[in-house]
């Protein structure tokens, strides 16, 4: 018989999930001789055998990988045959510039969750149960190869029993980083406000479960950062975190038990329940159906952010409790969240009544996922937990014009995320937040130092907003300056539009509707309303919405009633229609908009939503960013008819078209003249 030797190098998010055991087991299966590793590059894989059978484990290597495992490439060599004797795993190689994926945390899995629930097997009850399939992995990793060593669990002696486990290529726990039992794994306990324990392990569950019983605040160190719980039908309590927390009115996700306890409460579909459930077990939004959820959880808000446990902390604390509970991020409103023990004990004081923490250490932050399902597609509005840090591969002309140089992208101010590039792959940050408070930039600063120390990826270019005061924009110009780098400011719609084109890998020019709040233009106004051609090299701006002022600047964004005023004075209509102001109040701002001060011109489509949802007399005041066009969103439900839209005017103009909102506003204020809804419920 003729020898080979098939030398395969297998690139993507193949470290952390099982894939050397796999490895061995299907060498094994193929009779098959040789090694396999872990290095920088992913996994490296030898073997020895007939050429036919090499050729069914190449096939294998793809096609039966862990369900975990995302195979970007596999580079394969056919060499000289060796002669080895035998399979073996080899220790772990970290020389080359890493160019394995990090793996998110996962949720854990059906065989874990069976081993907790088990009273004969000896993790009953133990929170950090965990195997190749499931448990963390981004928030405790500090360095590649994915080894313990270089985890947060390094100081966590395997026991005899976990450490045979780890060394069993046959145990679902071979090379699973993070594994761990009660005798040699992390333990919790609970804290009062003076950082007392009050108690540990089994005990510290179970008056924990107690106190959200009568209502109390937790504090709770999850996996990747400290989340604040109360009972989701308590309203008074729900009350207190809201005052506590500064949140006046935003959702609050609810964590269920189990599927079956998120059906009673919401609506839930075949996809829905399918993410629910998935690895990434992300927040979903649902349809309520009623029950006995507090209303305060989520104020006059048909849609409810439902969540199973994800790690087996949270598994065992619903089973305790008994009842669905608010987990919302353990901060205050703007900030990033808690992840250190008495970090949560000083940011917390005051908004929390107690502290269940454990000692293992949280390397980075990373938040709950968000996901809603539209039209049978998944949209993942929030991305951290589940999904983070793992990249979006770039094709065709996108990809051509990264491969060159290492890119650093910072985001916008709200709702930040910021990226690196390397080659045609876009690492995506986990979610950051709003840039809004010392602690956030803080937290915004060090995400990108951890992301670029993670990946070993230095920055060649660095892309920013056009807008000269986001506090990201600033950074940018000052990291680039410090390091001599090029930096390239891109328009903030042309930036939506080319994500968008990235995401579903469209290539060539697209007409490209950029719909939202503000964003700086070239031309210094603020955009909103734009409609562009181009690609992602550039663009042309073919249309926008009919500018308008905004009265108090940046107090437009917050008060409804201001654009709805704007809009009356640009038309030339009384400005007395505006809902909600006094005479004297009408008297000051007619002189700033006459004058201009203080009065932005804009093509935002979100000014005019907030501007229809303050006629309408839906709402005067955002309480939190979108909250009047969501509403407006709610009435209309998911059925809305388009008979009856009200109307806007395409214009010629020099440089495209105008969408003009000036039928609409005349429609809308006759109908409300009227008494009639008109194209409202």
């Amino acid at each position: 018989m003729v020898l080979s030797r098939l030398r395969c190098v297998i690139h993507g998010a193949v470290q952390g999930v099982g894939f050397r055991p796999f490895v061995y087991r299907l060498a094994a299966g193929h009779g098959l001789h040789g090694w396999v590793l872990n290095d920088a590059a992913g996994v490296q894989v030898e073997v020895d055998g007939a050429r036919a059978a090499l050729e069914r484990f190449r096939t294998a290597l793809v096609d039966e990988a862990p369900p975990l495992a995302v195979i970007h490439a596999v580079e394969v060599s056919w060499l000289t045959p060796t002669g080895f004797e035998d399979f073996t795993i080899r220790e772990s190689q970290g020389r080359q510039p890493p160019t394995v994926l990090v793996l998110p945390d996962v949720a854990t899995c059906a065989a874990c969750r069976a081993d907790i629930a088990a009273p004969e097997n000896r993790r009953h009850g133990y929170p950090f149960t965990n195997c190749t399939d499931c448990g963390p992995r981004y928030s405790i990793i500090r360095g590649l190869p994915y080894d313990r060593p270089l985890t947060a669990m390094a100081d966590f002696a395997l026991c005899g029993k976990c450490n045979a486990e780890y060394r069993d290529p046959a145990n679902r726990r071979f090379h699973a980083q993070p594994n761990a039992c009660p005798e040699c794994g992390p333990q919790v306990a609970l804290w009062s406000g003076d950082g007392g324990k009050l108690a540990s392990r089994g005990a510290a569950l179970r008056l924990t479960a107690e106190a959200l019983r009568a209502g109390r605040i937790v504090a709770l160190k999850g996996l990747g950062g400290f989340q604040l719980l109360v009972d989701a039908c308590n309203t008074a309590a729900v009350r207190r975190l809201r005052e506590r927390k500064g949140r006046e009115a935003k959702p609050l996700a609810v964590m269920f038990a189990s599927l079956a306890a998120v059906r009673e409460a919401c609506v839930v579909g075949e996809a829905e329940a399918r993410l629910l459930e998935s690895p990434q077990a992300p927040i979903v939004l649902l349809r309520w159906a009623g029950n006995d959820i507090a209303a305060n959880v989520a104020p006059e808000n048909p849609w409810l952010g439902a969540m199973l446990p994800y790690t087996p902390l949270h598994h065992l604390l619903l089973a305790e409790v008994g009842f669905p509970v608010v987990a919302t991020s353990g901060n205050l409103s703007d900030e990033p969240m808690a992840i250190a023990n008495d970090e949560a004990l000083e940011r917390l004081a005051g908004v929390a009544d107690l502290w269940l923490v454990h000692d293992r250490p949280i390397v980075r932050h990373v938040d709950d996922s968000i996901v809603r399902v539209q039209r049978g597609r998944e949209l993942v509005l929030r991305r951290a937990r589940g999904y983070a840090p793992l990249p979006l591969v770039l094709a065709g002309a996108a990809a051509e014009a990264l491969t060159a140089r290492p890119v650093l992208a910072v985001g916008a101010h709200l709702k930040n995320a910021v990226a690196l590039t390397s080659g045609a792959r876009v690492f995506l940050s986990q979610h950051i937040g709003d840039l809004a408070t010392p602690a956030a930039l803080e937290a915004f600063e060090r995400v990108i130092a951890d992301l670029s120390e993670l990946l070993e990826i230095s920055p060649a270019v660095v892309a920013c907003d056009l807008h000269p005061d986001y506090l990201a924009t600033r950074f940018a110009h000052r990291y680039a300056d410090e390091r001599g780098l090029p930096l390239v400011e891109v328009q903030h719609h042309h930036a939506h539009i080319a994500a968008a084109m990235a995401e579903n890998q469209v290539a060539g020019e697209v007409l490209g509707l950029a719909w939202d709040g503000t964003g700086y233009g070239t031309d210094g106004t603020v955009w909103g309303g734009e409609f562009f051609v181009g690609g992602y090299a550039g663009f042309h701006r073919a249309g926008h919405l009919r500018t308008f002022p905004l009265p108090g600047g940046d107090l437009a964004a917050r008060e409804t009633r201001r654009p709805a005023l704007g809009l009356l004075f640009d038309a030339g209509m009384e400005l007395h229609q505006a809902p909600g102001f006094t005479e004297s109040e009408l008297a000051t701002l007619r002189g700033v908009l006459r004058k201009g001060v203080n009065a932005p011109t804009t093509s935002s489509m979100g000014r005019l939503f907030d501007a229809v949802a303050a006629f309408a007399g839906v709402r005067l005041r955002n309480r939190y960013e979108g909250e009047a066009p969501m509403a407006l969103e709610h009435l209309l439900g998911d059925d809305a008819p388009e008979a009856g839209a009200y109307p806007i005017e395409l214009v010629n103009a020099d440089d495209g078209f105008i969408a003009d909102w000036e039928p609409l506003l005349a429609a809308l204020l006759a109908d409300h003249a009227a008494g009639d809804g008109g194209a409202l419920p």
